[in-house]
């Protein structure tokens, strides 16, 4: 039994009132001397609807955890909603939170010694940020998400999020009315749990399942379910399991292991911010990962679903259709999956794969007839990304985009540009300054690529940005410019009127200035006032590394 770690603050006469504490709070002397003790770091808030359930999630995880033989405590971490957070100063937030959910986690197993921990989760940031901690701390662990939204019904269609953020420019130049908009918004999210797009939220929640840190069900089963209920109670229940077997993260967080993540991501068409949790998950777990890993892999890998923002279809449908294991079970077939790689079920991959049915061929389409044969995100590469870009390619008909650029600081005044008319076909919007160090905390720039959308302009402009996007971004988007304009990368020193080259198929982004010409603009750069001054997110801005390592922090061991 794996139970050593509670032995520091139980075991013992000189732990006589840590006991005293435990029984303080309602057990008695066989439970807080005899049972395992197990952290449920639970997330909830009352604040989005992605987390405000996740109180019924934890006393399901509770119920499994006493079933079992377990002693459970729970206690909280932060969560941000990036709906909230988006097209204000409020986005710098989302990410830099990433990491202060990984210390909180950190710091609360560190001071109390749990034996195991469950991971109960839903949202962008808060996913991957309690997968990082369980990585670092490598004490048993399984996660268990809120479960998807279920999509909102109006005027004979499904719709969510994204169609308010698109919209927008409607209202603006008044060809939708305003209090069209209000039902909108009443009937886009009508009920608890994640955006139900395969946005990040619901990405992580596939990944965590199909990395093998979550059980069966954990990224598609809705919010409202009771499936979801009982997948609490079963993870509550193997947590003592995984005590009791010793399986710890590090021997499920393999170089396999992320690869079959990278696998699921690109035949979903998951989002682009992916990339930046995964390469910060292994970064915690000591894997080698980086963004060729990613290319290579979204080459060889087709895109078997076609989710929105992708295509018409919402994450219920894929859950209807079997799931993630319905994807796997493709992959695997394919030949693109390490199937003996290990999984909190006790079991290998494989073993979890065998009695899942087929693809249905509409929802999941089979690796032999897939909706594109390429993974959904490309990694772009050349003179203005020396480390690297990503975009999201399944969610744009556009291979090759050559257009002049049009320089802003600040997603704001692009976003003034096009709804004042001032921005023109085949123009290349740049937004820069928005990285880990420049923005601080790389905002998603959704207002910019929704209006983008909202004012048509996505069928002739592009936009090309060190910030990063939601994962319910469409349209030709080139995000997590690496080095970022912050840091003296290329795409500091771009002037409107200067050719800007996106070509998908030869993975290139290219700024058309002679290299004597770039390398003397570069020489006269000069680091502009940092935004923020003061509190975390200067602290971040400080410590932050490239998207293309994570924008996880530098002291980081």
């Amino acid at each position: 039994m794996h139970e050593e770690l509670s032995n520091r603050i139980r075991k013992g006469p000189k732990r006589g009132a840590h006991r005293s504490f435990l029984k303080a709070v309602g057990f008695s002397h066989r439970d807080v001397t005899e049972k395992p003790l197990i952290g449920i770091a639970n997330s909830q808030n009352d604040i989005f609807p992605g987390h405000a359930h996740l109180n019924r999630i934890s006393q399901a995880v509770r119920e499994g955890v006493f079933a079992a033989g377990g002693l459970p405590f729970e206690f909280h971490t932060i969560a941000l909603c990036d709906g909230i957070c988006m097209g204000h100063e409020g986005m710098r937030c989302p990410l830099p939170s990433r990491e202060l959910i990984a210390d909180s986690v950190e710091m609360t197993e560190l001071g109390h010694a749990f034996d195991g921990l469950v991971l109960v989760t839903n949202c962008d940031k808060i996913t991957p940020g309690m997968m990082m901690a369980a990585a670092r701390l490598n004490v048993p662990s399984i996660l268990i998400s809120g479960g998807t939204m279920l999509a909102g019904f109006w005027k004979g269609c499904r719709i969510d999020d994204i169609n308010l953020f698109e919209a927008m420019p409607r209202v603006e130049r008044g060809e939708l009315p305003l209090q069209e908009l209000h039902l909108m918004e009443t009937a886009a999210s009508p009920g608890v749990g994640a955006c139900p797009s395969i946005a990040t939220a619901n990405t992580m929640n596939c990944l965590a399942e199909a990395m093998g840190l979550a059980l069966p069900g954990n990224g598609t089963i809705p919010a409202v379910s009771g499936e979801r209920i009982a997948l609490a109670r079963a993870t509550g229940e193997r947590i003592v399991g995984l005590v009791r077997e010793g399986l710890l993260p590090k021997r499920i967080f393999t170089r396999d292991a992320f690869k079959n993540g990278i696998a699921a991501l690109m035949a979903l068409g998951g989002s682009t911010n992916a990339i930046l949790h995964l390469l910060a998950i292994a970064h915690e777990a000591g894997v080698a990962l980086d963004l060729d890993t990613f290319d290579r892999m979204s080459r060889t890998t087709p895109r078997l679903c076609n989710l929105k923002p992708n295509g018409p279809f919402f994450m219920e449908d894929l859950w209807r259709a079997g799931g993630v294991p319905a994807v796997l079970k493709e992959l695997g077939r394919a030949g693109l999956l390490h199937l003996t790689a290990p999984t909190v079920a006790g079991l290998p991959l494989g073993d979890l794969l065998g009695s899942v049915a087929p693809a249905d061929g509409t929802i999941v389409r089979s690796a032999a007839d897939p909706f594109d044969a390429q993974g959904g995100i490309a990694i772009l590469r050349g003179n203005l990304a020396p480390e690297g870009a990503v975009i999201k390619q399944s969610a744009t008909e556009r291979r090759l985009h050559r257009g002049p650029a049009r320089v802003f600081e600040s997603e704001e005044t692009a976003v003034e540009a096009m709804l004042g008319g001032n921005v023109r076909e085949g123009d290349t919007l740049i937004i820069r300054y928005e990285g880990p160090k420049g923005g601080p905390g790389m905002r998603e720039m959704l207002l910019a690529t929704s209006t983008l959308v909202g004012c048509g302009l996505d069928r002739s402009v592009a936009l090309v940005t060190d910030g990063r996007f939601s994962g319910a971004t469409r349209g030709p988007a080139v995000g997590h410019v690496s080095p970022e304009a912050m840091e003296g990368g290329p795409i500091a020193v771009i002037r409107d009127g200067d050719i800007v080259v996106i070509d998908i198929e030869n993975r290139m982004l290219t700024l058309e200035v002679g290299e004597p010409e770039l390398r003397a603009r570069l020489e006269a750069w000069k680091a502009p006032e940092p935004k923020v001054s003061r509190g975390y997110l200067a602290r971040y801005a400080l410590l932050a590394t490239s998207a293309a390592t994570g924008a996880v922090l530098k002291n980081r061991l």
